[in-house]
């Protein structure tokens, strides 16, 4: 995917959409133990399913919204640390901001710093007048940092019948 959709930084990170060249990273990132336990199995377990993952999850909703899931580089090295981004996700009221970073680069205020820059241009540039947040009851980081972010608890959300109940949370922005 090498098409004309918008990139963005921070003080800190390159932040660009996800693209072919970050399968291996995805690979990686996808089966964190942290990933794996409050974001759930995608069941992307070599590189063929990564670069199947980002060709049917991934680029289909930049062409349909002009946004996605974009990956972070840290700007002092060049290295990939996570992934930050608005989805489109079944269930969820509202365009959802999601976001997971390596282990190594955890407790370094990058997932704060890309988030931030998420909610600036999802209502800057792609004019959402809301946005929502999940997380699992279990994953107090992802807590703190929504509320950090000014998200406010909604209550408990259940996207699926095979899945627990997630909490919700949502930002509300006038946009002038």
């Amino acid at each position: 995917m090498k098409d004309a959709f918008l990139e963005f930084e921070t003080e800190r990170l390159l932040i660009r959409p996800t693209n072919f060249d970050d399968a291996p990273f995805l690979l990686l990132l996808l089966n964190t133990p942290k990933w794996l336990e409050f974001i759930g199995d995608r069941k992307v377990y070599d590189l063929p399913a990564s670069r199947n993952y980002i060709k049917e999850r991934i680029i289909p909703q930049f062409y349909k919204w002009g946004f996605g899931n974009y990956t972070l580089i840290r700007k002092m090295d060049k290295i990939p640390i996570g992934c930050c981004g608005l989805y489109d996700r079944p269930g969820v009221d509202g365009i959802d901001l999601g976001f997971a970073l390596m282990p190594a680069f955890e407790k370094y205020g990058y997932a704060l710093e890309a988030a931030q820059k998420m909610l600036e241009i999802a209502t800057d540039i792609f004019k959402l007048n809301k946005v929502s947040a999940i997380t699992s009851t279990e994953n107090m980081a992802s807590q703190n940092l929504l509320r950090k972010l000014g998200m406010k608890y909604q209550g408990l959300l259940s996207i699926s019948d095979e899945d627990d109940p997630v909490l919700l949370f949502q930002l509300s922005k006038i946009i002038s």
